[in-house]
């Protein structure tokens, strides 16, 4: 993940917010869960926000929550010592459904066509889908790759928020579209090269351990 470096500084952002959580004993899985209904409103403000900014604002700040929170379950887990085994299963099926509505809405809105948001919306899938199918294999969880999840969402925001600012299109290559458009095709070739870099990764994983 190419922001990973990016860590430690959210960590200094969410602190204080995880410790109002604390104190009124809000519990990480209640977080995670309602990231889910911010993710769900964004994907309804995408699919509705074609040439209406306030829409796409709306979208935006949808997106922020979801990311908020998505942050902030973690971390609150860690500091109350409620880690667990279902806690991680919860916050990875929400974080595939937050994709599905918010990349799949941003896609299905009218930014680029069905066909080519399926192709995002593949890849998106696939690349998280892998990290976690190399631990079921045995060798961990893989987070490597050119894509990750804090990845799309700040690119996704970056976009959203130039889109507010700049409603035109725009063409490459004798294709026009919007910034928004350009950046879910971004976010689905990386994607896509991001499951390729972790299939590689396990493979050779898995290679160099039936040869010891």
């Amino acid at each position: 993940m190419t922001l990973d470096s990016l860590r430690s500084t959210a960590v200094l952002i969410l602190d204080p917010f995880v410790k109002v959580f604390e104190t009124y004993n809000v519990s990480a899985n209640s977080l995670t869960v309602l990231s889910l209904f911010f993710a769900m409103l964004a994907g309804i403000c995408y699919y509705f926000s074609l040439n209406s900014p306030w829409v796409l604002f709306a979208a935006l700040v949808f997106v922020f929550f979801n990311a908020f929170l998505d942050g902030a379950d973690g971390l609150l887990a860690r500091k109350t010592n409620s880690t667990s085994k279902y806690g991680d299963f919860l916050d990875h099926v929400i974080d595939r459904y937050a994709d599905v509505f918010i990349i799949g809405g941003a896609c299905l809105g009218g930014s680029v066509e069905p066909a080519i948001g399926i192709v995002v919306i593949t890849g998106v899938l696939l690349a998280s889908y892998l990290g976690t199918q190399a631990q079921a294999v045995g060798i961990g969880r893989v987070y490597g790759g050119i894509m990750g999840r804090a990845d799309r969402l700040i690119i996704l925001t970056l976009a959203t928020s130039l889109n507010i600012a700049y409603v035109p299109s725009f063409g490459l290559w004798g294709v026009d579209y919007s910034v928004l458009g350009w950046a879910l095709i971004i976010i689905g070739i990386a994607s896509h090269i991001t499951a390729f870099q972790r299939i590689w990764h396990t493979r050779k994983m898995l290679l160099e351990g039936e040869n010891k």
